[in-house]
This record gives C-alpha cells, structure tokens and sequence, in this order.
C-alpha cells in the first residue's frame, strides 16, 4: 500500500501559532521532490504538542496541498485509547490516507493491552492503521509474537518501525501471508531494513534533502548497489546529526537554514546548543546544502 520515503513533517511555528504559510510551501516541496507520502502530527511533526484544533488545521491544509498527489497519513497517538479513536475517526473524515498508530506512552501497558487498545481501534474505523513500535519514546518494544496478533487485525496494513532488531520485517513477513509494508523509523538504519525486506523509511532526514532520501531507496529497489552506497554515504553524517538532540529541535534549525521554516519548536522542546548547531551546519555543507 506505501513504499519509498515517506517524510515525516514538521510543523512550521511563527509565534506560537501554525505557521500555514510554510506549511503549505513545505508540502508542496516535498511532492516535487518526490516523497512518496507525508505523515503530519507524528512525534516529529510535535504532534503531542497540539491543540485538537491545531492538528485539524494541519491535517486539512496537507490535504488540500496535495491534491491526493501522494497518500497523507495522520499521526494519532496517545496514551488514552479513547482518545486515539477520536483522533483516528476524525482523521478518517477529513480525507486520511491512513493512521500511524504508536503504542500507549507512559502507561506502559502489557502485552495484551496494547492488542486490544489496537483491537480497539480497528474496530471503531476503516481508516488503514500503521503500527508504530518507537521504544524510547513508549518504554515497550513490541515482542514479534504480539507484532503476529497486531497484523492479523482487519484494518492494520504496515509497521514503522523505531527499534534495534532489524529481523523483524522479514520475520514478519514469514508468519503472515497478509500483504503488508515495512518501514524504518530511523535514518541510520534504513539500510539494514531494505536488506531484511523493509519498504522504506519514514523519514526525519527527508525534511532537509527529500530528493535524496527517495533516491537512495530507488536506487536499492532497482539493484544500483553503488549508486545506493553512495547515497547512504552522502547521508548518514546528516541523519545522525539530525539525531544528536530530542528530534525536532536539530531538524527545525535545520529547515530553517533552507529559509523554509522558522527555527520554532514549543516548550517543552527547546532550540539546540551551538554546538550542536555547527555539526549540523557542517554535515548540510557536505552534502551541499549550504554554501
């Protein structure tokens, strides 16, 4: 159903208010510059960080960019199930391609928990449902035998996914005939998960250099091998980056170097040191976004 380089978006702040301005310009640069589809309101989009009204605003201008160009998908995630039904109804009304889903935070509920807040879920919309298993946000690494459970659900279609075992989507793919998508949640490791049979990546990177970050996958799906180490050569001293403070905070300084957004994240989030601001500066000159 998805595949390729899926960026995950900001969301553009001036003055504490949705900047719709920016976000309709980075909308429309992504599909340029070929991302194959946008999630908004994802942790990277500091979804946890909106009012309801925000994420509306969000979700419908994305919407409206687009066209239905590329599939947008909408960040629903919370530690409330009740909560994250509303979100992924509401996101069902207003023209989702589909719902990335991440497990409960802070509750830390069990194994059979966290099915049923997902049985939940499928069974209150048709909306297609990406898991998202991110461990250092949620405290649970979701355990391949309850990845099996989850993805015989109706409505779950794919797994994005932010741990360290890089077997899970070919051993996912080997315990289930149901046609699903696989993607990396994190830069650095996409490579590992193209070669275990992973779709592609949903990106942080890609808010910076999209064009490459699609490439890159291409090049992989085609089997031009060099043409595809270069590329994950190119990048990886900018996703790490990207990574060396609480994500967004180094990729909106980063945007904001492409005149694309201003340098705003919302408390608790805060700006990125100085000396995190020159690492980042100088992997972007090495790739040749900056001069």
């Amino acid at each position: 159903m998805f595949s390729g380089s899926i960026v995950a978006l900001i969301t553009p702040f001036i003055q504490d208010q949705v900047d719709e301005g920016s976000l309709r310009t980075l909308v429309e640069w992504q599909i340029q510059e070929g991302s194959q589809g946008i999630v908004v309101c994802g942790s990277t989009g500091e979804g946890a960080l909106l009012s309801h009204l925000e994420r509306q605003q969000v979700l419908s201008v994305t919407l409206e960019v687009a066209k239905g160009r590329i599939p947008i998908i909408m960040g629903c995630s919370s530690a409330s199930t009740a909560e994250v039904v509303a979100m992924v109804k509401e996101a069902e009304m207003l023209g989702a391609a589909a719902a990335l889903v991440m497990t409960p935070y802070y509750i830390k509920p069990t194994s059979e928990g966290i099915y049923q807040h997902f049985q939940a879920i499928s069974k209150a919309s048709q909306l297609p449902i990406l898991i998202y298993n991110h461990p250092g946000r949620t405290g649970i690494d979701i355990p391949i035998s309850l990845f099996e459970r989850l993805v015989a659900l109706p409505t779950i279609v794919g797994v994005k996914d932010s741990g360290t075992d890089m077997r899970r989507p070919l051993q996912l793919r080997q315990a289930t005939s149901k046609p699903l998508c696989f993607f990396s949640g994190d830069d650095p490791t996409l490579s590992a998960y193209l070669a275990k049979s992973g779709d592609g990546c949903i990106s942080v990177t890609a808010n910076v250099t999209p064009k490459l970050c699609q490439d890159m996958i291409k090049a992989w799906h085609d089997q031009d091998l060099t043409g595809f180490s270069k590329l994950r050569d190119l990048l990886f001293p900018l996703s790490e980056a990207l990574l060396l403070e609480t994500n967004p905070s180094p990729l909106k300084f980063a945007v904001s170097l492409l005149k694309k957004c201003n340098n705003e994240v919302r408390l608790p989030l805060v700006p990125v040191s100085s000396t995190t601001e020159q690492q980042i500066r100088e992997a972007m000159h090495t790739i040749g976004l900056l001069t």
